[in-house]
């Protein structure tokens, strides 16, 4: 983080705790690691920061020992919500917000591997985040292209084996985005020890009407009959298709809905709300969550 930015996150920092009481400080510092180093930098003290890893580690270390003990979710798909909130409470830009949760992805990748969860599924950019803002939009589609070129081009990816779908409506994405898309989804597509789905251009509702209408050819050309259309026989017409359903649905920034994501899939997913915003969601936020999925006693509908 640059010195004027760093100048500017100060002030909104101080003004922010200004308004809260004693015992709600520390509740606000905890939630966001942004602050926390932040608040590290502003009073300059290797001690606080380095007394603060070891005990973040040292906490992290204990729940993974947890939750290593009992059965790890096959599927996680995850709303990043919260960019444009976390920027404005700091004082930063849009474009500064989406950035800081862009590189969050980095780290979720990260976690998923210590933990083998092997399917994770992103809601990157909605068909509906389209309605938003020429320069915002301009600014997420150069992000999203950027992001699909370095993945290309990055070891992670290659050594750890991991197939990338990009699923979504890809036809309305810029034609250079599409065409990124495809060719790294043809680049990994023989990869199997992970699958990383990234959901593009996404909506659940235009998800059903494309396989709707799939279904409908293939019964209009005899490839298909009536009796036969099953709920594995939809799943399989999904961009999901021969990916399990997500055994949890994780969302950021305090809002708890699903926002038109994987409608269909979700059926018996266990949902998850997070109060921190993306940017700012930590280890232990995710482990929090792997955590409370496991105390659930899931009884599909039995």
């Amino acid at each position: 983080m640059k010195g004027e930015e760093l100048n500017i996150v100060k002030k909104n920092f101080f003004k922010k705790i200004q308004k809260q009481k004693i015992n709600e400080i520390e509740d606000y510092v905890i939630k966001s690691e942004i602050v926390k180093k932040l608040a590290s930098m502003i009073f300059q003290s290797e001690i606080f920061n380095y007394f603060l890893k070891k005990i973040d580690e040292f906490r992290n270390y204990k729940l993974i020992e947890q939750i290593k003990k009992n059965p790890i979710p096959k599927h996680v798909a995850i709303i990043m919500d919260g960019n444009r909130r976390f920027a404005r409470e700091l004082g930063l830009s849009m474009e500064k917000g989406h950035e800081y949760g862009k590189e969050k992805i980095k780290e979720i990748l990260e976690w998923c591997f210590e933990l083998k969860i092997k399917n994770l599924t992103l809601y990157a950019f909605s068909i509906e985040n389209f309605e938003r803002g020429k320069n915002e939009v301009s600014a997420l589609m150069s992000l999203c292209k950027d992001e699909l070129e370095i993945a290309l081009k990055d070891s992670r990816i290659h050594n750890n084996k991991i197939k990338i779908n990009i699923i979504g409506n890809l036809d309305s994405l810029p034609e250079k985005i599409k065409q990124s898309a495809i060719y790294i989804m043809k680049k990994t597509k023989n990869y199997n020890n992970y699958i990383l789905n990234i959901a593009l251009a996404y909506g659940g509702r235009e998800e059903l009407i494309h396989a709707i209408k799939n279904i409908a050819k293939d019964v209009k050309n005899n490839n298909l009959k009536i009796n036969e259309i099953t709920t594995s026989k939809v799943s399989s017409y999904l961009y999901t298709t021969g990916i399990p359903d997500p055994d949890l649905i994780l969302r950021t920034s305090g809002e708890e809905r699903i926002s038109n994501f994987l409608l269909w899939q979700l059926a018996y997913s266990e949902l998850y709300f997070s109060d921190v915003y993306w940017p700012a969601f930590r280890k232990r936020d995710f482990l929090k969550a792997i955590r409370t999925f496991q105390q659930r006693k899931r009884r599909f509908g039995k």
